[in-house]
């Protein structure tokens, strides 16, 4: 095999790995002081696109909808 396809790969694998170890530590920082209790309003998460989320995962977005319309009228 060409040495430059072993590095290549390497390189990539390392990347990957990177990647990974960066997802799994992101999961398991805790929540900062004084932002566990910080509300986000339907137009924030409805424009974001990450569906995987961990904070639109734990909102219920038609609770949200239905007090922004209750506000609304």
């Amino acid at each position: 095999m060409n040495k430059y396809l072993i590095i290549s790969i390497l390189v990539i694998a390392l990347l990957v790995g990177v990647f990974f170890l960066s997802y799994f530590l992101n999961k398991k920082t805790p929540i900062p002081k004084g932002c566990e209790n910080l509300r986000i309003g339907k137009e924030g998460c409805m424009g974001c696109k990450n569906l995987d989320c961990s904070i639109r995962l734990k909102l219920d977005i038609k609770k949200i909808e239905e007090d922004i319309e209750e506000k609304e009228e």
